[in-house]
């Protein structure tokens, strides 16, 4: 299934090649192949590209693009080899730099978002939702690889914080803030 924007870029394509383009179109293909590689759209105000495509032949791999034509992305959607939309990647800090990947649950709704908090490219935290509203989260605030935090939230708000730093693989205290004490 073609995804809208993938209608798009293939609807620009068809126009640059038949008529003058409404829209500024590049493409570029590898040289050793000629295969399709990459096409990038631009609109007619800034010349900058507000929509690039990464591609291998006809088959879409990552679309990058800048909504507000600001001249910098900020979403990022990653393709499957089957061409179903895997993840939708975002800058927290509207910033260009991807930091934040969501993941849809099976109801089309955001059900898990992986968080890079150190804006390194890599994932340390993974917030799970239910329905839409963030229900856990699981965070290495250390750098080790594992998992040190729990946070648990009811409707959204965060009613519980269960901490690691020895290194056990579990809480080793937990603060429950709906008490608003600490539980040993």
């Amino acid at each position: 299934m073609v995804t809208r924007r993938q209608a798009i870029v293939l609807a620009v394509l068809a126009n640059a090649c038949t008529s003058a383009p409404q829209q500024a179109v590049e493409t570029k293909y590898d040289q050793a192949t000629g295969r399709l590689r990459q096409v990038s759209i631009g609109s007619q105000r800034d010349g900058k590209p507000d929509i690039i495509s990464y591609m291998d032949g006809a088959k879409f791999i990552r679309i990058e693009v800048d909504q507000n034509e600001d001249g910098r992305i900020d979403r990022w959607e990653y393709y499957s080899g089957d061409q179903k939309l895997e993840k939708v990647g975002f800058s927290r800090a509207n910033d260009g730099v991807v930091d934040a990947w969501a993941f849809k649950a099976p109801d089309g709704s955001i059900g898990r978002v992986e968080v890079s908090t150190r804006r390194d490219g890599h994932a340390n935290r993974v917030e799970t939702y239910e329905n839409g509203v963030l229900k856990e989260a699981e965070e290495d605030t250390n750098r080790d690889g594992r998992v040190d935090k729990w946070e648990t939230y009811e409707g959204g708000r965060l009613v519980s914080a269960g901490f690691d730093p020895a290194g056990k693989g579990q809480p080793t205290y937990v603060i429950d803030y709906r008490t608003e004490h600490a539980a040993k």
